[in-house]
């Protein structure tokens, strides 16, 4: 396999998946109060989100290498 079609595929692949789930979320514990032996932490959920643009350059990326690789094939 030609490295080219490796990184089309790979570029599809991430736009199937950013347009798919749009953004990732991540869970960061933050120290509240912390006086000798009694602690409490507090959950935050923060989100990236991924805009739909991103998804489509990558599937339209993707399919220009994989067309222009099979041209000069």
């Amino acid at each position: 396999m030609r490295p080219a079609s490796l990184i089309a595929i790979v570029l599809f692949i991430i736009g199937i998946i950013s347009l798919a789930y749009q953004g990732f979320t991540y869970t960061t514990q933050k120290k509240v109060v912390d006086i000798g032996p009694i602690q409490a932490t507090k959950q935050e959920h923060k989100t990236i989100p991924l805009p739909p643009i991103i998804g489509v350059i990558a599937l339209v990326g993707g399919a220009v290498l994989l067309v222009g690789d099979r041209r000069t094939a």
